[in-house]
């Protein structure tokens, strides 16, 4: 059974170790999990009630709503931009949120991972995300996490996806996801 991810990437930047780990996650995927990694997450003006007025969506963030509306799950992948989650994946989230009590998230598993350049890997980021998806309304998975350390010095020179053991930790983060969406899938 086929089970779609939605994957967003916290980090604007073309060069973003964030971003590399995502595109490592899509292209080791298992067979039976299609991961589509959301562009245009820059062009999502700040979340504003005024603006979010059904038929005059901004564009971009329309998009992004009928992308997680058609994922099973998401994934996401942060970097810690001064100790917390970048405002970019913040905003993604927001606009994700509503309408309140049955937003595009509502009840979907989400997983957060990421690398940054400390020595902890991105964790309060990673914890603030599942924090604000939580309160969001997904259903936060706990239990799949991925926090690589020193990321600048680790991905200087080479893609995470030619990293072995980054490339075996993706592949068990997307593998656990998508068995925990086939038994969902089948209990249904």
């Amino acid at each position: 059974m086929s089970v779609r991810i939605l994957a967003l990437v916290g980090s604007l930047r073309a060069g973003s170790h964030n971003r590399q780990l995502a595109e490592t996650a899509v292209k080791l995927a298992p067979e039976g999990a299609d991961i589509a990694l959301h562009e245009g997450l820059a062009e999502i003006p700040f979340y504003n009630e005024d603006i979010d007025v059904e038929g005059s969506v901004p564009a971009a963030a329309a998009q992004l709503r009928e992308a997680a509306a058609a994922a099973d799950a998401l994934l996401l992948f942060t970097p810690e931009y001064n100790g917390t989650i970048p405002a970019v994946l913040k905003n993604a989230i927001d606009w994700l949120s509503r309408p309140f009590g049955a937003g595009a998230i509502s009840g979907k598993p989400v997983v957060v991972v990421g690398t940054a350049y400390g020595q902890y890997g991105g964790v309060w980021a990673q914890d603030e995300a599942r924090k604000a998806v939580g309160i969001a309304g997904g259903k936060v998975v706990e239990d799949i996490k991925l926090s690589i350390p020193g990321s600048v010095t680790r991905f200087a020179e080479t893609h995470p996806a030619d990293d072995t053991e980054v490339a075996a930790q993706v592949t068990e983060v997307v593998s656990r996801l998508h068995a925990l969406l086939d038994g969902e899938q089948a209990a249904a």
